[in-house]
């Protein structure tokens, strides 16, 4: 298996959480997003739209995190942690949180990561007013997850799932930034929060973002 990505992205960090759970071997190519690998071949061949990560399996290539996450759980299903459910009620309410990461969460998270970490670290100046409307945006996000969250240990179910997994990049990032107060403010989130960014597959990924 093949993981042509970035240590430092956030979509190709949700693949080597998935990859680090199920306990896989796999080989990071790097993608210098620096000088626009991304943009150019060989990799935009792997993905025409241009995104890190891409991934290959033998003869199947694949993009889109979430979607190569899904395949990861699927064809291993026999191999380190289940992140999915073979009952369907229960698949259906998993990927239904799987929807609200990728459509409520992701989108407010990773415009908050670009005003308050992106732009300050190439030199641009943050938009108070995008990060106010975002950071009320997100408030709102956890409102819900605090609810589903006051009821069920984990955002799928009652056991670690995909659901939970695939907002670990944001939410690291997150907690780093003046943003952690929305998670402090809701108790069962900030616990599901301590909880899921102390997995062992997750530090493996911090561990390969410092030795980067």
């Amino acid at each position: 298996m093949k993981v042509h990505g970035a240590v430092l992205s956030t979509a190709s960090q949700r693949v080597f959480a998935c990859l680090y759970e199920k306990e896989l071997d796999f080989e990071l190519v790097p993608v210098d997003m620096r000088t626009g690998g991304h943009k150019k071949e060989p990799f935009i061949s792997l993905n025409p739209f241009g995104q890190v990560p891409a991934f290959d399996d033998g003869d199947l290539k694949l993009f889109e995190s979430r979607a190569i996450n899904l395949y990861i759980a699927h064809a291993y299903a026999d191999k380190g942690n289940q992140l999915i459910y073979s009952d369907g009620k229960k698949m259906a309410i998993l990927s239904m949180w799987m929807e609200a990461e990728a459509h409520q969460f992701d989108p407010v998270a990773s415009s908050l990561y670009w005003e308050l970490v992106f732009k300050p670290m190439f030199g641009m100046t943050t938009d108070a007013a995008v990060v106010d409307e975002k950071e009320a945006k997100l408030g709102q996000v956890l409102d819900v997850y605090e609810a589903r969250l006051a009821q069920s240990k984990y955002l799928g179910g009652d056991d670690f799932t995909l659901a939970d997994l695939h907002h670990l990049p944001n939410i690291q990032v997150l907690m780093g930034t003046q943003v952690k107060k929305l998670f402090d403010s809701h108790p069962h989130v900030n616990a599901w929060c301590a909880d899921i960014l102390a997995r062992p597959a997750w530090l493996k990924v911090l561990a390969m973002q410092a030795n980067n």
